[in-house]
């Protein structure tokens, strides 16, 4: 069973926080919806600097061809699909981590905002570029930054919006 925002209000009247599982199971859940969201927002954003001729998704298709090597086109854009998904909902849960712990104390904007820039400098502009021995798009000129940059702000901020309920759920049943 999927548990539901109303699983997550219910505590444990011996310890006054949520049970485990239910927070475990919440949290996956919420990743997943919020992660389907912010992954599918960010598309027409990346399809734009695509038409735009700019640097978009670059490390998303090295890595299926790293994995995978050649592959048939429509097999190819449906790994790299179902990679954007995958990433996606792994990329949500330390969002919602800080959401919960920190967005009462500072704004959830601020936070998801901060989480969309921390993640594209430690990731695609730092260890993506190390991992497949390129240069930084730093290195490259800020034609290589901004799209990828502004997805990632994107994406942070959307899962500030779809997730703020639960967010708002877990906050009160602490």
């Amino acid at each position: 069973m999927i548990p539901t925002s109303s699983d997550m209000s219910t505590t444990d009247d011996s310890a006054g926080k949520l049970p485990k599982s239910n927070f475990l199971g919440g949290l996956a859940w919420e990743s997943i919806r919020s992660g389907t969201i912010a992954s599918l927002i960010m598309m027409p954003f990346g399809l734009l600097f695509r038409m735009l001729d700019l640097r978009i998704g670059h490390y998303g298709k090295k890595l299926i061809e790293v994995m995978f090597g050649e592959l048939p086109l429509a097999l190819f854009r449906t790994l790299v699909l179902s990679e954007h998904f995958i990433i996606g909902w792994l990329s949500t849960a330390p969002l919602l981590l800080l959401l919960i712990h920190f967005g009462q104390r500072l704004s959830i904007w601020i936070i998801g905002t901060l989480y969309g820039v921390a993640y594209y400098v430690a990731i695609n502009s730092l260890f993506l570029p190390w991992c497949f021995d390129e240069l930084t798009p730093w290195q490259l000129g800020i034609h290589a930054v901004y799209p990828s940059l502004i997805v990632h702000l994107v994406f942070g901020l959307s899962i500030v919006w779809t997730s703020r309920r639960f967010v708002e759920e877990i906050q009160r049943a602490k």
